[in-house]
């Protein structure tokens, strides 16, 4: 009798294969067989017309900090994924020299937008080296299983000290071998990659860039050799790719012979430059070099509303006058205040947000229930406001009091600059991107992209109304064994025999994103914009049932 049988079910198996009829059978944590007539199990989940997949692979989070006090990983478990990897872009705690966390945290908080009181409060730092953390990991089971990598600022600064924090400084030979005998160490012990950033939009809370924008060649070689002498892990890079950047990178994964990922994302100030970094990464594997992109599934949006962390009022004096004021006080003051509302919209400040969110207004959308990530651009603020000769500003106050001051704008700062999701879909059709840039875990008040597993499917399978859909199985396939396979992991992401019992039951007719709400349960009483699912029947990892009937 086996542990778990799936009966009935509509196999997407992750391998692109078109789907079929069969039943999955479980025993312990493995998939031990596919087909008919499996025989009895001690647990049975019928799965008549409904849809049965790998588990989803989620290489790009930031569950750094909250995985010391959140084995479920919400909210990726509440989107069918059952694998994670974290530790990305450069940022982590891990190494890290005892008393000197904060300077972590205001990476992180800067970089990631996790608030510092949180990892303060959340993260105990009991750990000094890579192989301590994860032993600190490993003492609370997780429902998900988790990876993490190494990162570059994080190493950097418990080697160089103060200096390393200090993009501009440049490590001496000494301290280049000793990172890279602490690389070495840590991926003998488990870690997956080593991880680093060069790219502008990564500053400290304090203002200071990423320690590793513009570390050199010297540096980036020295651990790319660390990295073949420990003949593991992947380098995932986090970069602006300006002239000469993808000519470094791949010097150094020739070097190493480990796998590249890189990040690729449609930027409005340069909306073809992602088309020559994807032309240099085919060109590169005809070379021979495993290099691999990282790619969205929607436009990357900045979340914006009253208590979120950055909105079009949030560096007004009326609005920063109201700072010590509880939500609920903050929202009756404006809803009773006519003049208050009258002083935000038409005395702006004359800053750089100000002028910032001037210019976004023209790609920045109303989050409501006729939301579909991939919007007109006729119904921006800006293109509302000018159609009706209303003020944009106006809209926008307008907009974030709905729903007692709970609506949403989202500002499509990447992956939109021509209106639509052409450039994602190319970047999705590409042999060699792997789905990624979720970054579950952290923009905990910014963005809200870890649901981009159950949006991959809706959207891009069933809803697209403005352009070509792709098939299912090729989407199940990029988020499932392409997703696992660029970091290695050959265990799982395909239904078969032998594999991780990973696993996913979707009523795909009931398949939706719900809408996204900001909570307060994060330590020290920190809220996060969190956005769940429907249609979720079950989700197994490791042959184990975490949920049936997820409705968040």
């Amino acid at each position: 009798m086996h542990d778990l049988v799936i009966r009935r079910g509509t196999i997407v198996d992750g391998t692109g294969a078109p789907r079929f009829q069969a039943d999955v059978a479980i025993d312990g944590g493995t998939i031990t067989a596919v087909g008919k007539r499996l025989g009895p199990g001690r647990r049975e989940i019928d799965a008549l017309d409904r849809l049965v997949t790998p588990g989803f692979v989620d290489i790009h989070t930031h569950y750094d900090g909250q995985a010391t006090w959140d084995p479920a990983l919400t909210p990726s478990c509440w989107h069918g994924v059952t694998t994670a990897v974290m530790g990305n872009c450069g940022v982590g705690f891990a190494p890290v020299r005892p008393g000197a966390a904060p300077a972590l945290i205001n990476l992180m908080e800067g970089i990631e937008d996790i608030p510092g009181t949180v990892l303060s409060e959340g993260v105990a730092f009991d750990w000094e080296t890579f192989p301590e953390y994860l032993d600190v990991l490993k003492r609370t089971p997780k429902e998900i299983d988790l990876y993490a990598q190494v990162p570059h600022a994080a190493l950097r600064f418990y080697v160089m000290g103060d200096r390393g924090l200090d993009h501009t400084e440049v490590p001496t030979d000494d301290e280049i071998a000793r990172m890279g005998v602490l690389l070495e160490e840590a991926l003998h012990a488990g870690a997956v990659g080593f991880t680093t950033s060069r790219t502008t939009k990564h500053k400290a809370a304090d203002g200071r860039m990423t320690p590793s924008l513009s570390a050199g060649d010297r540096e980036l070689m020295g651990l790319g050799l660390a990295m073949k002498r420990a003949g593991r892990g992947v380098l995932e890079v986090n970069s602006d790719f300006g002239p000469g950047e993808f000519d470094v990178l791949e010097a150094v994964t020739r070097a190493s012979g480990r796998p590249l990922s890189v990040l690729i994302v449609q930027f409005n100030s340069v909306p073809e430059r992602w088309r020559d970094t994807r032309d240099r990464v085919h060109a590169a594997r005809e070379a021979g070099l495993d290099v691999t992109m990282q790619v969205g599934t929607r436009p990357i949006g900045m979340m914006m509303g009253l208590e979120t962390t950055i909105h079009p009022f949030s560096s007004h004096p009326a609005w920063t006058a109201m700072r010590d004021l509880s939500p609920r006080a903050r929202f009756d003051r404006l809803m009773r205040d006519a003049d208050l509302r009258r002083t935000l919209v038409q005395v702006r400040p004359d800053d750089a947000h100000t002028r910032m969110i001037a210019e976004a207004l023209a790609k920045t959308y109303v989050l409501d229930a006729a939301y579909d990530y991939e919007p007109d651009v006729r119904t921006s603020l800006a293109a509302r406001a000018q159609a009706t000769g209303a003020d944009p500003w106006q809209l926008a106050l307008d907009a974030m009091l709905e729903d007692e001051g709970r609506r949403l704008l989202t500002f499509t700062f990447e992956n939109y600059a021509w209106g639509d999701l052409e450039a994602v879909r190319e970047m999705m059709d590409d042999p060699w991107s792997v789905i990624g840039l979720g970054d579950s875990g952290a923009h905990v008040c910014t963005i809200c992209d870890s649901s981009a597993p159950t949006f991959l499917l809706t959207h891009w399978a069933r809803d697209r109304r403005r352009g070509p859909k792709l098939p299912l199985e090729f989407l199940v396939h990029k988020q499932t064994q392409a997703s696992a396979a660029s970091y290695g992991f050959t265990d799982r992401g395909v239904i078969a025999p032998g594999l991780r019992a990973d696993l996913n039951v979707i009523d795909f007719d009931r398949l939706a994103v719900t809408p996204h709400e900001l909570v307060y349960d994060l330590p020290a009483g920190g809220k996060r914009l969190v956005q769940g699912a429907t249609g979720y029947v079950a989700t197994i990892a490791a042959g184990r049932v975490r949920g049936e009937g997820i409705t968040r």
